[in-house]
């Protein structure tokens, strides 16, 4: 099985050329060939287009990994604990009522003291910018800084996600974060300064005097280079010291390289296909049924993905709190056509998938084998592998019959996934449920951890059952890393915290 990428005509040039132009143009120390090569050059495989954390790019993997180094949050996720950040305690005062008590010692990048009326300009500033990141904070209806150091956030319905959001929530200083050109070098209160950056190019970090504790490292540069196999040639000729996540169909270039390995860890990204459920035949769960099962996802995730992904076993990877593992769809094309057959399409029919091949790691090889199983039982689906502006656009629009995408659960709660997507008055592909709205509802309103686990449970089963889409795949992470690198942690966000990791001499 053969996957087509569309490349631009000027990349095609030599890896090693194209690689050291990138780095080049990207080199840290201010021409000081000795200070750059001191320098951690980490490339990240999306371009990094806006260091807005509540913006239009507030939930891309791109932007978070940036938000991760330059600024805080009151909470942070520590594998699956949440764990204090600025804020050193939290209290739920009564069901609709949060209070936090901050940290007197932390200060942003200019020297200003990080106070409650930060974050609560921030908070407001996110709930109010109409952004992805936007919907976890409707319920919030009044945000008052009590104090330099306590914050009182009120809600119109009780909000048990509260302490995870949080986790996404970056806190800007409130007197600047609104001025012009502001997010063109940024100020934080992070680990990490901002000393330049270019969109879609170049991010350059300096080490700030951090409140958890300073960087090991002096420098960081995180260039973009477009182009996989010269991502990889950076890689292994030492122009890189760090890239991540090495695509699946590149593993084998890596492996046994001297001077290089490689860690993986399961991550929070996942393929799915949605069904348009509010389009005919897919309004029917009989129809949707039978494409899944005429589909051998196992083979196509263990043949196309290898060591990358694994088998999805509910319709949040098995990392995200609130994951219940599901019996998976057997592959039984005669089970798909009798299926078919009793919704009235023994004969078959015609549809479409819609996807951009920028999505994720092998998404073109993905598309063409699930269309080549529909074949099988007679369903004719035409391939429309579109530009990522007019798939977004029809995305929205719910201007598709099947979306093949990536989804990361960036909160690594089920909430961001399934209450955010699943619930009908987000009608994102047509599906409509009344019993997993209330159990979505809870769920979002509940702190208690185990009676959340529980209904997040019963979410999944009634996605599953119901078959709003197909589940393939979750992704594994895998970094590739030069051997100078120390003190490295994969991510599973793809947002690795730095202020460990040293270079070697």
């Amino acid at each position: 099985m053969t996957t087509t990428y569309n490349r631009r005509g000027f990349l095609k040039i030599s890896s090693i050329g194209l690689a050291g132009a990138y780095l080049a143009a990207c080199s840290v120390g201010g021409g000081d060939q000795g200070a750059a090569e001191q320098a951690l050059r980490a490339a990240f495989s999306q371009p990094i287009n806006d260091l807005d954390p509540h913006g239009p790019s507030s939930v891309d993997e791109s932007t978070l990994l940036a938000g991760r180094l330059i600024y805080d949050t009151l909470i942070r996720r520590d594998g699956d604990k949440l764990e204090p950040s600025i804020a050193t305690s939290w209290e739920q005062t009564d069901p609709n009522t949060w209070v936090f008590r901050l940290r007197d010692d932390v200060t942003f990048h200019d020297g200003s003291p990080l106070t409650a009326r930060d974050v609560k300009a921030s908070l407001e500033r996110v709930r109010d910018a109409g952004t992805a990141q936007s919907a976890l904070w409707t319920s919030v209806t009044e945000v008052t800084a009590e104090d330099d150091h306590t914050l009182r956030v009120v809600t119109d319905e009780p909000l048990g996600t509260m302490p995870v959001n949080l986790t996404l929530m970056f806190v800007l200083p409130a007197d600047k974060m609104d001025n012009d050109g502001f997010f063109g070098k940024p100020i934080g209160s992070g680990p990490f300064r901002v000393e330049r950056f270019t969109p879609s190019d170049v991010l350059e970090l300096s080490a700030a005097e951090y409140w958890n504790g300073a960087p090991k490292l002096a420098r960081a540069s995180l260039p973009y280079i477009p182009e996989v196999s010269s991502q990889i040639t950076a890689l292994r000729t030492g122009e890189l010291s760090m890239l991540w996540p090495v695509p699946p169909d590149q593993l084998n270039q890596l492996k046994g390289v001297d001077g290089i390995r490689m860690e993986t860890v399961p991550s929070y990204a996942y393929y799915f296909t949605w069904f348009n459920c509010g389009r005919e035949p897919f309004t029917d769960p009989r129809v949707r049924r039978a494409m899944w099962k005429a589909v051998d996802i196992a083979s196509i995730v263990e043949n196309l993905f290898g060591d990358g992904a694994e088998r999805m076993t509910a319709p949040i990877p098995s990392t995200v709190f609130g994951h219940a593992p599901q019996q998976p769809y057997p592959y039984d094309p005669d089970g798909a056509k009798n299926d078919l057959a009793e919704a009235g399409l023994g004969d078959g029919f015609t549809t479409s998938l819609m996807w951009f091949s920028d999505t994720g790691p092998l998404a073109d090889g993905l598309a063409q084998a699930m269309i080549s199983g529909w074949a099988e039982v007679g369903i004719t689906v035409e391939p429309q592998n579109l530009e990522k502006a007019e798939w977004l656009r029809r995305l929205n629009a719910k201007e598709f019959d099947m979306d093949l995408q990536i989804n990361t659960v960036t909160t690594g709660d089920a909430d961001f996934t399934l209450g955010r997507l699943y619930d009908s008055e987000a009608d994102r592909m047509g599906y409509r449920n009344p019993d997993l709205d209330e159990i979505l509802r809870e769920a979002h309103r509940d702190s208690d951890q185990r009676r959340r686990a529980e209904l997040y449970s019963q979410a999944c089963t009634i996605v599953w059952e119901d078959a709003v889409g197909i589940f393939p795949a979750a992704l594994i992470s895998t970094y590739g890393l030069r051997s100078s690198v120390r003190g490295f942690e994969p991510a599973p966000s793809n947002q690795p915290d730095l202020r460990g990791v040293t270079l070697a001499t």
